[in-house]
């Protein structure tokens, strides 16, 4: 929904664009004195810019205040189940493979060999977490499970000729659930 409002959007004010490039061009054409037009260009300017500025900031604001990446991190300040992983070509190695509903993992991601791509998908494939995994380095990504299933992990960054076999499988149980 929200990718075709901002496609209707992005199409709109193309148009109001091309719009205005045609007003310039055309009175570009016409022979007359300069100055005025000029004077009326500046007060113009000012306006759209300030414009431009107020609904770039609405929409920075609108956009950035729906990604989860603060909420992830507020949620998973108490009883972190800390969860230790090395990527290497080409499976995934986890120190804790028990997982349950409602409990934070903070996912400590990093690589034996070469550069990988951590993504944790959901029962239905749609990518709830990501990171990358890097020798040397250590990054963190946390994910509170909300249902239970089967989700994957799998390597968002092209690592070699067996890329496409780096898929782990973990299973999230239910509260309470076996």
């Amino acid at each position: 929904m929200y990718q075709s409002i901002a496609w209707y959007t992005s199409v709109f004010f193309i148009f109001l664009i091309g719009l205005a490039f045609s007003f310039v061009y055309g009175e570009s054409r016409k022979l007359r004195e300069y100055g005025p037009i000029q004077e009326k260009g500046y007060k113009i300017r000012k306006f759209y810019f300030l414009a431009l500025v107020a609904i770039m900031g609405f929409g920075s604001a609108v956009s950035l205040s729906r990604l989860p990446y603060h909420e992830q991190h507020a949620k998973a300040q108490s009883n972190v189940k800390v969860v230790d992983v090395k990527g290497y070509q080409f499976a995934w190695d986890l120190s804790d493979e028990n997982f349950t509903v409602g409990e934070p993992v903070a996912f400590r991601v990093t690589s034996k060999d070469v550069t990988h791509g951590f993504g944790l998908y959901d029962p239905n494939l749609k990518l709830i977490a990501q990171t990358q995994a890097m020798p040397e380095y250590t990054n963190v990504v946390s994910v509170t499970f909300d249902k239970p299933g089967t989700y994957k992990i799998m390597c968002l960054e092209y690592c070699s000729t067996g890329h496409h076999v780096m898929i782990k499988d973990i299973v999230v149980k239910p509260k309470g659930g076996k």
